[in-house]
């Protein structure tokens, strides 16, 4: 489940991704009930539309912005280039 704040004039927009979007990662998806494809669609669905100023507040670790997952995730980066859960980076916790 997120939650997006609108952009006001003095704060950014928000993000609240739970366990969707972190900082360099994304939620796990090898626990029972877990599905890359889904996870690669809610990226695509939720994330990708998003300006870089987004702060995304995840539910584990440092904030970060959309611009930053934008430039070094490599899930949010593979989403954007179109490609999809069979090119999957590996995902091991």
């Amino acid at each position: 489940m997120t939650f997006g704040m609108p952009e006001a004039a003095d704060i950014p927009p928000i993000l609240f991704s739970g366990d969707l979007l972190f900082a360099g990662s994304i939620g796990r998806t090898d626990l029972p009930g877990g599905d890359m494809a889904e996870m690669l669609d809610s990226l695509a669905r939720v994330c990708l539309p998003l300006d870089d100023s987004t702060v995304v507040l995840s539910g584990h670790g440092p904030q970060t912005t959309i611009g930053q997952e934008r430039a070094t995730n490599p899930y949010l980066r593979q989403v954007a280039a179109g490609q999809g859960a069979s090119e999957a980076p590996r995902r091991g916790m």
